[in-house]
């Protein structure tokens, strides 16, 4: 685990204000926290988008959110930690038990964990650290996996997994426990996914909203549906589910994207749902950011709005 010497935690400060002017710079920490709170973790990998065949330099994106949060006005009230990257070596699947570890950790002191990608291969590590910190506590519960993207990531992973594996590899893992793969998928493009995809899918019993239905109220029920008989729930948003216009700087760019406002509304809903249920939203993370591709950082300042809207939301839910 490593945190860069030049420090991307630096940006404008209001004195004059007080504490009504603080931004992400001035109260993040560094090392050990001083309780549960909010907690950064990083995956900086792209071994998983090259094996899927996607433009490379998604590791460099855990670096360029923390950039673009860094100058971000702060509107919460709980403590924030830096926790550091896991930097993923050529043994992808070690590299994620890594990460895995270290989020059940920072689960298990209380902290709601935002994860910082790095190719969508985040994403089985992410699930692995939920379910090990779910495991230790009350074996068996379900939990939800919401995916804001343009693709499902249901590949078969033949002959490795990548970043196009992540929830069907969750599949098999839950099938080998005994438990319900609980999957949604939010902003599916049918030019993006093949139809062998689309029928993986339902016979995986995943549900989906494809993009050009990402409108008004269309994700309310089903959203509602999908979050009522959980126990727990993992969050993840891929900007490749954006317009290539707002969000260029993906590894897998796909068109026409959904409107990133409506986006962010359905995050902050997710967080009432889940008060409303009682389901413990343990984590989020956002993948596929590729910072060589992002012009005038376009990407990496979305990602980290949807960050930021992401911690506000977590308040509305339960902490568990």
């Amino acid at each position: 685990m490593t945190l860069s010497n030049a420090s991307p935690w630096q940006g404008r400060v209001d004195a004059e204000d007080g504490d009504l002017g603080l931004r992400w710079h001035q109260v993040i920490q560094r090392g050990a926290g001083s309780g549960p709170g909010a907690a950064l973790l990083g995956f900086a990998s792209d071994i998983g988008v090259r094996r899927n065949k996607g433009r490379p330099g998604a590791a460099a994106g855990p670096r360029a959110l923390r950039g673009a949060l860094a100058n971000m006005a702060w509107h919460h009230s709980t403590g924030l930690l830096d926790a550091g990257d896991i930097e993923a070596g050529d043994d992808l699947a070690a590299s994620q038990a890594s990460y895995a570890a270290q989020l059940a950790e920072l689960l298990a002191q209380g902290h709601f964990v935002l994860g910082l990608g790095g190719g969508h291969e985040i994403g089985w590590a992410s699930y692995l650290g939920c379910r090990d910190f779910l495991t230790r506590r009350h074996a068996g519960q379900r939990l939800g996996i919401i995916n804001f993207d343009a693709h499902f990531d249901l590949r078969l992973p033949a002959p490795h997994a990548s970043s196009g594996t992540p929830f069907y590899q969750v599949a098999r893992d839950c099938e080998a426990r005994g438990l319900p793969f609980d999957y949604c998928c939010i902003g599916a493009a049918p030019t993006a996914n093949t139809a062998a995809l689309f029928q993986r899918a339902a016979a995986l019993g995943a549900v989906h909203l494809q993009d050009t239905d990402c409108h008004n109220d269309a994700a309310r029920a089903l959203l509602s549906a999908f979050i009522t008989p959980l126990d727990a729930l993992y969050v993840t948003v891929c900007l490749d589910v954006f317009p290539p216009a707002s969000a260029p700087g993906v590894s897998a760019p796909a068109a026409p994207g959904v409107d990133p406002a409506w986006v962010l509304r359905q995050i902050a809903l997710i967080g009432e749902l889940c008060r409303d249920c009682a389901v413990h939203w343990l984590m989020a993370d956002v993948a596929e950011l590729c910072p060589p591709l992002d012009i005038d950082a376009r990407t990496a300042r979305l990602g980290a709005r949807v960050l930021d809207t992401l911690l506000a939301a977590r308040r509305l839910g339960p902490s568990g």
